[in-house]
Formats: C-alpha cells, structure tokens, sequence
C-alpha cells in the first residue's frame, strides 16, 4: 500500500482537493493517507471530511490515519512515498498580523507578503527551521519519498530544502497551469484557449509566458499585446499590473497582479499614492482574505463535515497527476520550481526556477530552457537577490544577513534607508520572537 503523508492536514478545504483528487486516481484510490497537523481540532475535522470522501466515493479503498504534534511527526512520516507540505507557520495571528503590522509604520504597504518583501523573508525565515526539521525526520524514515511542497515562499523554502537538505523535493504553484488559459479569457480570446501550446520559466509567481500559440502553430502574442494595452486604457480590472508587464517588458507572468505589485518599486510608492488607484492594487488584501476566510470556514465546516454526500472531482492540482505519473511511469508535463542546475542559462545555478519538468517512474525530469530575454531575467535577479540572501540568512543565523536581504528587497530599497531597514527589521525579529516563531538571530 501506497503512503502518502500530508503535513499541514489543518488545511481541511485543501486537503480535500489533494486527496479527493487522489481519491479518483486509479494507482492511488487505495494508498494510506497519513494527516499531520499540531492543531487536534482542525486535523479532527479534516479526518472527519477524508473519511467522508473515502466512504462516497472510494468504497472505503483507503487508509486514512491521523498524527498529532511534533512527538507524532517522525510516526506519519515513516514508510512515506509521497510527502505533501501545506504548512503555514504561525497562522494568520500572530504572524501575518506582525508582517503587515509593523512595516507600515516604516511606511511599507503590502498587499499579499507571502512570497517577497520584507513579509515573505520573515515568512521564510520563521518556516524554514520547521523545514528543515521534516527534512531531518524524512531522512530517518522515508529516505526516498518525494518531497510535494506547496508552502510559500516557494523559491526560499524549495531552494533551501534543494541546496541543505538530502529530500527529493519539487515545488508546486497553482498559477503556472492556469496563466496562459487565464489570460485568453480575460482578452475575450476564448476561442483560442483549447489546443495552445505555450512555454512557461522563470522563477516562482514570476515566471514569464514566454510563447503561446494556437492550435494551428500561429503566435498569439500580437493579438495579445494590442488587445492588453487596450484594455488597460479603457477600462478598470484587477490585472492592470500584469498588463502593464506586457505593455512595457514584452512578456506576461504567471502570478496575479497583487502579488506581481509588490514584487517591484514601481507601482506601491509613498511618493506616489495615485498609482493604487489607477492600477488597482488591493493593499493588505492578504489579511482581508484571511478574515474571510476564517469566517467562511467557520460557516463552511457545519456543512462539510455534516454532509453526509460529500463527493469530489478531479481538480488541476498537479499532486495526484505527479504521484500518479511516478507509480505508474506514464509521464505527465508540469511546471515545476527546483534548482536552476543551467536550465535557465541567465539566472544563478543555485536560485530556484520554476521550468518545464517531465515526471515519469524516475521522478522529476527537469527540462533545459535556456537564455530568458535580458529584462525578464533581470526582473526575476531583483527577486533571486533576495531569495538567496534570505536563505543565507537562515543558515549562518546572523541578524546581519537578514538585514543584506532587506536592503536588496526591491520596495525597501526604494522607499526606506539603511537605517530604517535595520529598525524595522529588529522590530520585526523582536516581535515574532515575542510571539514564540521565531530563532534567536546573532
């Protein structure tokens, strides 16, 4: 029997997608599904809801066990041939609340702060010892399961675990299989949507869409160009931002707008409120999702977990396409984030690069991508900067590398000085050590 473990199984709507996807896989209905969670109350309840799906529409084919806290986690682990890592360390409260919190009062407005900014090198910095932990439980138990990370920041979290840790471990997004797609809709271009062919690296939540074409071979990207800049003149919408990336770097990236704001000093600037407006960029937007959505579950757990006709069909999560493709060695494209290795041949060999992979019995099968247009691989070098000076950070643990990686973070540079960087940055440190998420730095 198959044994997949899934750490971070609090996630109940998400867990119910992976596994239920599972769930309707042929090579994988049967497998032991092992739920990790140091919550008892929402790994109950995402037991609850698994065991549902197992009985509707698995005939109760699987194993669904459960582990409780960090004396349990070596117990889940062991005998795992696929690890899937949902982990979100320190939760909404404290910890989203203090990385949003305390920028602002250095005048550093963020929208999501999951990936970069000053919000996504405190995130990675408070994951990775977590991290880091797994790898040395998976090491002991489960020497050769595959390593499914879906825990943000994906670059800083997969490329350490990558370059310190012994895991077999691909990094997965959910943009990169929905951007090409995405962006013919909102263009009214439905009709060329089914057939494209299209070629998606970079790096994660900014890998470029660097062809797309029809079913008939033709290049989509005239028409997409001319319809973009057009609608970002006339008329208001939430991807103003990753249009502008059109208009003016030539090529359209994988991530939403909202991320993609912040990941550049052009478009929040104190000097300059009237972008907010004019590209339509949703500010704190992450905590506002979090408040809906802790409101939403508390509404959406009543009626999960006492339906009783719970069911489930297949979603485009790659997880299950990507376990299903290793047991059975039929192999199965995806967008995968791993180590650069000269895949793409412009950006460093030790960054994280989200490229073609091919995955097949053998595991994940990097694919060779080559020279990225100069301005695209340096928008993505403003972002390795900090990707690689966070996870030096995390591995000498002085205060003085996480304070490198700031000053290289392209919004801080620009709108705060080297000694506000540092201020901010000890307060920021101060008070996820208060709140217990965080090591002690030199």
């Amino acid at each position: 029997m198959l044994k997949i473990t899934f750490m971070g199984a609090g996630s109940s709507v998400f867990v119910k997608n992976v596994i239920g996807d599972c769930m309707r896989t042929e090579a994988l209905r049967d497998s032991e599904f092992a739920l990790y969670d140091i919550d008892g109350q929402r790994l109950n309840d995402s037991k609850m809801l698994i065991d549902s799906l197992n009985k509707n529409i698995n005939d109760n084919r699987a194993k669904v066990t459960t582990y409780l806290g960090v004396k349990n986690r070596k117990d889940a682990l062991r005998g795992a041939d696929f690890v899937i890592n949902a982990i979100q360390v320190g939760l909404y409260e404290p910890c989203t609340v203090i990385d949003f919190e305390v920028p602002k009062k250095y005048g550093i407005r963020q929208t999501i702060a999951d990936t970069l900014g000053i919000g996504g090198i405190m995130r990675a910095l408070r994951t990775i010892p977590v991290m880091q932990d797994f790898a040395d439980d998976i090491e002991a138990v489960c020497p050769d399961a595959l390593f499914l990370n879906y825990t943000n920041p994906m670059s800083m979290l997969a490329g350490y675990m990558q370059r310190y840790t012994d895991v077999r471990l691909v990094g997965l997004c959910h943009s990169v299989q929905v951007c090409s797609g995405g962006l013919l809709d909102k263009l009214g271009m439905q009709d060329k949507i089914e057939g494209r062919v299209d070629l998606i690296a970079g790096i994660n939540h900014m890998a470029w869409l660097l062809e797309i074409k029809d079913k008939f071979g033709n290049d989509l990207y005239p028409e997409i160009r001319e319809k973009a800049a057009i609608k970002n003149a006339t008329e208001k919408h939430n991807d103003m931002v990753r249009f502008e990336y059109i208009k003016h770097l030539g090529y359209y990236c994988t991530e939403s707008s909202e991320h993609n704001a912040e990941y550049n000093p052009w478009f929040i600037k104190p000097a300059y409120p009237e972008l907010i407006e004019r590209f339509n960029i949703p500010l704190d937007e992450y905590p506002r999702r979090c408040i809906k959505q802790i409101n939403k579950w508390a509404v959406q757990r009543e009626e999960l977990l006492h339906n009783t006709k719970t069911t489930h069909t297949r979603s485009n999560e790659y997880a299950s396409y990507i376990m299903d493709a290793v047991v059975t060695n039929k192999p199965f494209k995806i967008g995968g984030n791993v180590l650069n290795k000269g895949l793409i041949t412009n950006l460093p060999e030790d960054a994280c690069v989200e490229v073609p992979c091919m995955v097949d019995g053998n595991g994940i099968n990097p694919c060779h991508v080559g020279k990225l247009p100069v301005q695209l691989a340096a928008m993505n070098m403003t972002n390795i900067n900090v990707h690689l000076m966070t996870i030096e950070a995390a591995v000498t643990r002085k205060r003085e590398d996480i304070y490198r990686a700031a000053m290289l973070e392209p919004r801080c540079a620009a709108i705060l000085s080297i000694d506000d960087i540092i201020k901010m940055v000890d307060e920021l440190i101060e008070t996820h050590q208060a709140a217990g998420f965080m090591k002690e730095y030199k």
